[in-house]
């Protein structure tokens, strides 16, 4: 029942969230939404906790489960651009990924997978917890992205209408996607590190051919584009907003394809 409050606390805050963005208002918009979204994380992270006190076992295995997580973890990231004023209104795009994510969560099923994995204990917990930072990097990096390409846009058509009035500077937003895209490469770039030492101790391989190795490399190669798009060649806060977007669709996408063709198999 926790994580249905939890879904409807976020779905609050988007809905305080937009309300602000159509009055157009310019400073403290409802005082309500960011608390309302404080409130859905510190809900949610009470409904993971009771799922570890229910089933002994963190919630990282199963989809549903392994959903929920990343949405808190994207959760968290929110909760800490909150901490930077006006930044905090990247919440407008990263609200509806934490709801998607929660929703399908619910509807799969947030409990355990019936299969068991060889790779648990400490080693998996730090694993797979940097791997869903590194993703929640990239989600930070994209929403901010994305309304700094909507900040540019009414900046060059010099209007002052409810976008102009609601987003943060452009300065805010580029700096918001870079700390997203870098936090994101190096959470994951540690995640595989650790993933691959415990293969090479346990296993003496390093499994290079394993769907979720190549996905995980994929990601990481990704988000490093992302990170030297960001800091390399002309106007790179624009082009590096481009390839944030862009490099999280990719992400998505991919880890689809990679469910479907192991038709439900476990993932993260």
């Amino acid at each position: 029942m926790i994580h249905y409050l939890v879904l409807l606390l976020y779905i609050g805050a988007f809905v305080l969230w937009l309300r602000t963005l159509v009055d157009g208002r310019s400073t403290g918009g409802p005082p309500a939404a960011p608390p309302v979204a404080v409130a859905g994380v510190v809900a949610h992270a009470v409904a993971l906790a009771a799922y570890v006190a229910s089933w002994g076992e963190l919630p990282l295995v199963g989809l549903g489960p392994s959903l929920s997580s990343l949405s808190f973890i994207i959760g968290l990231g929110l909760v800490a651009s909150l901490a930077v004023g006006e930044a905090g209104r990247v919440g407008i795009l990263l609200i509806p990924i934490m709801i998607l994510l929660e929703g399908s969560g619910l509807i799969i099923g947030v409990e355990p997978a019936p299969a068991s994995l060889d790779f648990r204990g400490a080693w998996f917990a730090l694993h797979v917890t940097l791997a869903f930072a590194g993703i929640g990097g990239m989600a930070l990096a994209a929403a901010s992205g994305a309304l700094y390409l909507a900040q540019h846009r009414e900046l060059k058509s010099r209007r002052a209408g409810p976008v102009f009035q609601f987003l943060p500077p452009l300065a805010t937003l580029g700096r918001m996607s870079r700390v997203g895209a870098v936090a994101g490469f190096t959470t994951l770039t540690l995640a595989l590190a650790l993933g691959w030492a415990w293969t090479v101790r346990f296993r003496h391989s390093f499994q290079g051919t394993d769907p979720k190795t190549i996905w995980s490399v994929f990601v990481w190669t990704v988000i490093l584009a992302t990170v030297l798009a960001q800091r390399t060649g002309r106007g790179p806060e624009r082009r590096g907003a481009v390839f944030s977007i862009v490099g999280f669709l990719l992400i998505v996408a991919s880890y689809l394809v990679v469910r479907v063709a192991e038709r439900g198999g476990l993932f993260l």
